[in-house]
């Protein structure tokens, strides 16, 4: 389940911060929200899949350490951003 470019820009053009912005740890956020969402899915009709699953959970991994470093940074969006997304924290 790879995003689509469409799908990539309409989360894009949600969470940017600035006109530019592609790779701020909001937009990169929600990219790996989404996609482990989509990987989640894929593992309901594949439980046997391992080698996705360790995919998963690098990803997983890796969203929590921009979590993380959000939540250093700004409380107040990482706030915002928990509840946009439908994240549990």
């Amino acid at each position: 389940m790879v995003l689509t470019s469409k799908d990539k820009q309409e989360i894009i053009e949600k969470f940017k911060i600035h006109e530019k912005d592609t790779g701020s740890s909001k937009v990169q956020i929600a990219l790996l929200t989404k996609r482990i969402n989509d990987l989640t899915g894929h593992f309901k009709a594949h439980p046997k899949d391992h080698h996705s699953r360790r995919g998963l959970l690098k990803m997983v991994g890796q969203r929590r350490r921009f979590l993380s470093y959000l939540k250093k940074k700004d409380a107040a969006q990482y706030t915002v951003l928990i509840q946009e997304l439908g994240l549990r924290k």
